[in-house]
C-alpha cells in the first residue's frame, strides 16, 4: 500500500485538491486498495477550537465542477507522526516543504517532496488563496497528480 499525505499551508485549498484528485485518479484505476490518501496543514490558521474549517468554497466548486467531491474533509495540521506512517509527504510549494521538515524534525528517509517536481516543469503549485485563480491552481494539481501517479507506477514494474 503506497500512504501519501498532501500538504499546503491551511489544508483547504491546495492539497485537499491534491488528496481527492488522487482519490479519483486511483478509483478510476481500479487501485483504491493500493492506496492510502489524506491532506494537512503546516498551520493552525484554518483549526479553531480544535475543529478544523471545511474546504473554502472556491475549490468545492471546482472539484464539483468536475465530478469530485470534498464532503466531510476538515483541515488538520501535519504532524511529526505523519512522517513515520506516511511513504510520501507532498508539498505545494518551496514554503511547505521547508515546513514540512522542520514539524517532521529532518527529511532522513527522502519522503518529502514537492509535487510539481514530478513534472517536466518543476515549479510550485500556484496559490488561489492570493491570486483567486483556483482554475490554476485545479490545473497544476491534475498534472502533478498524474505525474506523480505515472512515477508510483513506473517503481511497480
Amino acid at each position: 500500500m503506497v500512504k501519501i499525505l498532501f500538504v499546503c499551508h491551511g489544508n483547504i485549498c491546495r492539497s485537499p485538491m491534491a488528496e481527492f484528485v488522487m482519490n479519483d485518479m486511483v478509483e478510476k484505476e481500479g487501485l483504491s486498495d493500493r492506496f492510502e490518501i489524506s491532506s494537512a496543514a503546516t498551520s493552525t490558521e484554518e483549526i479553531w477550537n480544535g475543529v478544523g474549517n471545511p474546504v473554502y468554497p472556491p475549490a468545492r466548486q471546482i472539484m464539483k465542477e468536475h465530478g469530485i467531491s470534498c464532503e466531510g474533509k476538515r483541515a488538520r495540521q501535519m504532524t511529526g507522526r505523519d512522517y513515520a506512517e506516511y511513504d510520501l509527504l507532498i508539498g505545494m510549494d518551496q514554503a511547505n516543504i521547508r515546513n514540512m521538515i522542520r514539524i517532521a524534525g529532518g527529511d532522513p528517509d527522502g519522503k518529502i517532496r514537492r509535487l510539481l517536481d514530478y513534472t517536466d516543469t518543476p515549479r510550485d503549485v500556484a496559490d488561489p488563496w492570493y491570486t483567486r485563480d483556483f482554475r490554476t491552481t485545479w490545473e497544476d494539481v491534475n498534472e502533478g497528480c498524474r505525474a506523480l501517479m505515472a512515477s508510483i507506477q513506473e517503481e511497480w514494474k
